[in-house]
């Protein structure tokens, strides 16, 4: 067997399986976050979506623009639904692939669900999948992966979208393979969407699921790929670790699912200022923010490059800033998505406070992550010194949501959205029903 047609049994081997109830359950979970992240991040960037819309005319559709209140054509709805479920950067993922994990699945998997007639249950089964063949591409590749830039959501997430979708759809073999040849080919996303206040990084996950349709309607076609689009010496791997020697890493690696691996993300911004953020909310009850001389913070090295920035330039430099998001968890006890809002990220308090925010790298914490996800937080006062250390931030599958506060963190962003009460208790009880419904059903309403 070449390297892709391993991956590709040893995902048949996962499905074979039986998915447990414990990991249906997550990915119902899982798939409740989508649709509250994505209606709320409709909201956050109504303004541009509208813009957007107005110049491509695009044609209507019986396929849900997840947030919009729209219906469009299939491709369109795709697009819209990648654009909106990461517009916030709230959405799951895992530190060991360095990686969103459900955007990009839920994005393709919902509009073809409506297309072709499939339940909730048919969707959650398809992502358990999707999320499996991500994460087992991207944990072979990291860190090197994102050392040469590339964003993982973008490359790895456009192979696991378009397995789920062929899982769900029911694909043979044959077309299987095609379209996973296409979406190795199609693969592509930079980190440099990042950086210097680019508002581009819900782009990755857009084309990402687009990418992964595309695919699949090749794969459908006939169009016949590479023989192996993982090996090889100008393939998937070479491309995207740097090197020809990359270690396939095991499905279900140590002995479970990669959606049970993902975290669910209690603050608005990236999940690698969240150790920061909590340490500062801890350390809230010791120190005012009047009386912070400098704040130090210590944490792992592939966290402070591209995050440690101070100049803000808007909301999405704010998410992605760990002075900013450490100075909005001291100051407010909290950092959801008022604390990332176009007002807040200008107040002066906020942006002087992140100016005394300095970052460096540990080489203990370096060499302990993606297994703890650490950041220490010293804040100098004239009192004295107050410290506070995180390794496993609320979220993490160590330190899970309790129901209560999924459900709260649900409930607020469906509010921001505008989704009103009824249609938020409809939603989030079909898909907790894991059964039945049908998708058309359930996305009515949004």
């Amino acid at each position: 067997m070449n390297s892709s047609e391993r991956f590709l049994s040893a995902l048949d081997e996962v499905a074979a399986r039986g998915i447990p109830d414990a990991v249906m359950a997550r990915a119902a979970r899982s798939l409740a976050d989508y649709l509250a992240v994505t209606c709320a991040g409709a909201a956050f960037q109504r303004d541009k979506v509208k813009a957007y819309l107005a110049f491509a005319e695009p044609e209507t559709g019986a396929f849900a623009a997840i947030g919009t209140g729209r219906r469009l054509a299939l491709k369109e709805a795709v697009f819209l639904n990648g654009l909106d479920g990461h517009a916030l950067d709230f959405d799951d993922g895992t530190n060991a692939g360095i990686i969103h994990l459900g955007s990009p699945v839920f994005s393709l998997l919902l509009p073809l669900a409506q297309r072709h007639g499939k339940t909730v249950a048919d969707v959650l089964r398809a992502a358990v999948i999707g999320y499996e063949a991500s994460f087992t591409l991207a944990v072979s590749i990291q860190p090197g992966h994102k050392a040469l830039g590339f964003h993982a959501t973008g490359t790895c997430g456009t192979v696991g979208a378009t397995l789920a979708a062929a899982a769900m759809l029911g694909f043979g073999p044959e077309e299987r393979f095609r379209a996973f040849a296409a979406a190795c080919a199609a693969a592509s996303g930079m980190l440099m969407v990042l950086d210097d206040g680019s508002e581009l990084k819900p782009y990755n996950v857009a084309k990402t699921a687009l990418l992964a349709l595309t695919a699949l309607q090749l794969g459908k076609a006939g169009f016949q790929g590479h023989p192996d689009p993982l090996g090889g010496a100008r393939g998937f791997f070479r491309m995207m670790a740097g090197r020809p020697d990359v270690e396939l890493k095991p499905m279900r690696l140590g002995g479970t699912y990669a959606i049970m691996k993902s975290y669910t993300k209690p603050y608005a911004s990236c999940r690698y200022t969240h150790p920061a953020v909590e340490a500062a909310i801890r350390l809230r009850t010791e120190v005012a923010s009047d009386e912070v001389e400098g704040i130090a913070v210590r944490t792992y090295s592939l966290a402070v490059a591209g995050h440690d920035h101070t100049d803000i330039q808007g909301p999405y430099s704010a998410k992605m800033s760990i002075p900013f998001a450490t100075a909005a968890g001291l100051l407010y006890g909290k950092a959801g998505l008022q604390e990332f809002s176009e007002e807040a990220v200008r107040r002066p308090e906020a942006l002087a406070l992140a100016r005394k925010v300095r970052v460096e790298a540990d080489e203990a914490f370096s060499a302990a992550f993606p297994g703890m996800q650490t950041a220490e937080v010293t804040v100098r006062t004239r009192k004295g010194d107050f410290k506070a250390r995180v390794d496993y931030p609320k979220g993490e599958p160590e330190n899970p949501l309790t129901d209560a506060e999924f459900r709260e963190r649900y409930d607020g962003l469906m509010e921001y959205a505008g989704i009103g009460r009824d249609v938020q208790e409809r939603v989030f009880g079909a898909v907790w029903s894991g059964g039945d419904v049908l998708v058309d059903d359930l996305l009515g309403g949004l």
